[in-house]
């Protein structure tokens, strides 16, 4: 359906059509609204979606004022008025300007980032000032000193504490069994012992199928043997 014309109200059809300021017009029809110029899409001003030529656009005119002792009052009655707005805007909304957050996971994370931030910085500082000489020694309460002070009996700087002997594991009980060694072996581990042929093992304990617990009386030394490189004695 074709439209009608906003100036004078008749169907436009599409070899006339202008389509402006909103509304459809006859070409001839888009014309200025006081001089009644026609115009096109180049020249047109538009104003209140009305077309006007350059010559006649609305221009804003500014009016003066003259400064005279009332308008002073008046300016200054103003502004006290919004001085007195403001504050009583301030004092109404005082108190009120902290909105609450939500204690999400995003939000735990923030938080624990910056407990971290804030003692890593904390100890920075510490160990700096430790550095430079900044913190002064620290004392022992009394407390402390009441609870480690020595006896007056243990004080002698000269006393040597004779260190307490060592008690080895005894070895298994003896049965009294004898062996003599008919190869050369050498300790794989810490619990075994090392000998050579013609060495006597005594006090010999079988283990298992394989291994025999014994001492070699050449050098003392207690511990675990293979059982294939000894005979009975």
């Amino acid at each position: 359906m074709n439209p009608i014309c906003s100036r004078c109200e008749q169907v436009v059809y599409p070899t006339e059509k202008v389509n402006c300021l909103d509304k459809y017009w006859h070409k001839g029809c888009f014309s200025c609204e006081i001089c009644k110029m026609t115009l096109n899409m180049k020249n047109y001003k538009g104003f209140g979606k009305k077309p006007y030529c350059n010559a006649h656009y609305p221009r804003t005119h500014f009016t003066a004022v003259a400064d005279t002792p009332e308008n002073r009052r008046l300016k200054e009655q103003s502004k006290i008025q919004s001085q007195v707005h403001y504050r009583e805007d301030f004092e109404k909304n005082k108190g009120k300007g902290f909105s609450v957050v939500a204690d999400t996971p995003e939000m735990q994370r923030i938080k624990k980032s910056q407990e971290q931030i804030s003692n890593i910085k904390y100890h920075e500082d510490f160990d700096k000032k430790k550095t430079m000489g900044d913190l002064p020694p620290m004392q022992p309460s009394n407390a402390s000193q009441a609870a480690y002070q020595q006896p007056a009996a243990a004080k002698n700087f000269n006393y040597d504490p004779v260190p307490e002997p060592v008690q080895a594991a005894a070895p298994p009980p003896s049965t009294g069994k004898r062996y003599r060694a008919v190869y050369d072996y050498v300790a794989a581990d810490d619990d075994e012992v090392s000998f050579v042929d013609g060495d006597v093992i005594a006090d010999v304990q079988q283990i298992d199928e394989g291994w025999m617990y014994g001492r070699v009386e050449r050098t003392g030394s207690l511990g675990m043997l293979p059982s294939n490189y000894v005979e009975a004695i």
